[in-house]
């Protein structure tokens, strides 16, 4: 290899990928008494500190677009967990909100952190320091996309 900057593992991004997958199969048996997938689960999240969001409200706040949330939800509705109905103020709009059964579920769902925070960090404060320092790197990449997107503009 001539350039080591290039080795896959020197890569952040690789290692965020990797943590990403094995986060995720963490999760699976975790979530799956409770009938979610791992999108599922982060969806209802929003839906249990909200109770109710706009389909698009739902995406900024997963930062997914509306091709992936739709059929999420769709399944989620399927389930009998939410329900999804249009804004009666704007008919292109739509609203998602937690049935009785959907919000019956965050009781059992408080379980799933303390089942992965183990696995995650080793006590409080490392889980604070680590949620500290990928909050500062995400708020430079953010940044960034703001900085890269002001000089693009200015060229």
């Amino acid at each position: 290899m001539s350039y080591p900057e290039l080795l896959l593992s020197n890569q952040l991004c690789f290692l965020v990928h990797r943590l990403d997958l094995a986060m995720a199969a963490k999760y699976r048996p975790v979530l799956a008494p409770l009938g979610l997938t791992y999108g599922q689960y982060l969806a209802m999240l929003a839906l249990w500190e909200h109770r109710e969001l706009g389909v698009g409200e739902l995406c900024e706040l997963l930062r997914l677009d509306s091709g992936t949330v739709s059929p999420l939800l769709k399944r989620l509705e399927a389930s009998g967990l939410v329900e999804r109905k249009r804004r009666a103020e704007d008919e292109r709009s739509v609203s998602v909100r937690l049935t009785g059964a959907g919000a019956a579920l965050e009781k059992r769902a408080r379980k799933v952190p303390a089942a992965l925070a183990g696995c995650l960090a080793a006590d409080e404060a490392e889980y604070r320091a680590v949620r500290a320092s990928l909050e500062g790197m995400l708020s430079r990449l953010e940044e960034g996309e703001t900085q890269d997107a002001s000089l693009a503009a200015a060229r």
